[in-house]
């Protein structure tokens, strides 16, 4: 940890920039054998879609760092070139490692309050949803391998399947493809 605190450039204004502009982060422990399991996600704060994300068993800074580098590999032609990535002001995000990595992609690096969960909400909602509606499946991990494969299937649905009332009754994905088109899914009514 440093004391590089960046300063908080949207100021809860989420939806504010459009797709690709804002990116929020953040890290949640999931109980596992009277331990912990680590997740590290980055969201679209416009789509909601997430981008990247990376289950760890270790809480060193390099999962971060892999989310951070995954999101841009795959995504690198869409991020608009004065994008945010937005984060709450823990050890992983104020490392001069995950600053250097922010910096060399091109990203603005910006920060919630200290110890302000509002700043960084939709973020904590995501997360909230994710363990609510893998509460029963969680009961019954018995590796890691089985919370990585129930992670894996709940990003799908989630990303792809789980129509959400803010986007027009669409998914995340159809919605980043309805903005950036022009065209209305044709899937089923809801």
């Amino acid at each position: 940890k440093t004391n590089a605190v960046a300063d908080n450039q949207l100021r809860r204004q989420f939806k504010a920039f459009g797709p690709r502009k804002v990116f929020l982060t953040d890290i949640t422990y999931i109980p596992f054998h009277k331990e912990f399991v680590y997740l590290s996600v980055i969201i679209d704060a416009y789509t909601e879609q997430v981008m990247s994300y990376v289950l760890s068993n270790s809480l060193e800074v390099d999962f971060v760092l892999l989310t951070v580098q995954q999101m841009y590999d795959k995504y690198a032609d869409t991020i608009d070139a004065t994008a945010i990535i937005h984060s709450d002001q823990g050890c992983h995000y104020t490392s001069t490692s995950f600053r250097e990595l922010v910096k060399d992609l091109g990203l603005i690096q910006s920060m919630s309050r200290r110890g302000n969960c509002w700043d960084n909400a939709p973020h904590e909602s995501f997360f909230g949803h994710m363990k609510d509606e893998l509460n029963i499946k969680a009961r019954k991990w018995k590796t890691f391998e089985e919370i990585q494969a129930d992670i894996d299937d709940w990003m799908d649905y989630y990303n792809n399947d789980r129509y959400k009332t803010g986007l027009g009754k669409l998914s995340p994905n159809e919605f980043y493809k309805y903005i950036t088109t022009g065209e209305y899914p044709t899937t089923m009514l809801r």
